[in-house]
């Protein structure tokens, strides 16, 4: 079963980011974009634990061309 995280649970999944700090992000394309129902805000779990994945392995792989290449 698909779990939603709510605005209060990403924030303290990042640090207690604020909230404006997350829609900048979401903005910027760094989150995805969360589902509206009314006036809450949600993020599927699932989705969001593979957008931090992809984002992970892209750092990985910029800072294993940045040792492979010697530069920092």
């Amino acid at each position: 079963m698909q779990k939603y995280l709510t605005l209060q649970e990403v924030r303290s999944r990042l640090g207690n980011r604020s909230r404006s700090s997350i829609y900048g992000d979401i903005a910027a394309g760094r989150l995805p974009k969360p589902l509206k129902l009314g006036s809450r805000v949600y993020w599927p779990e699932d989705e969001l634990e593979e957008h931090f994945r992809k984002l992970a392995e892209a750092q990985q792989a910029g800072k294993s061309a940045d040792v492979t290449s010697g530069t920092h």
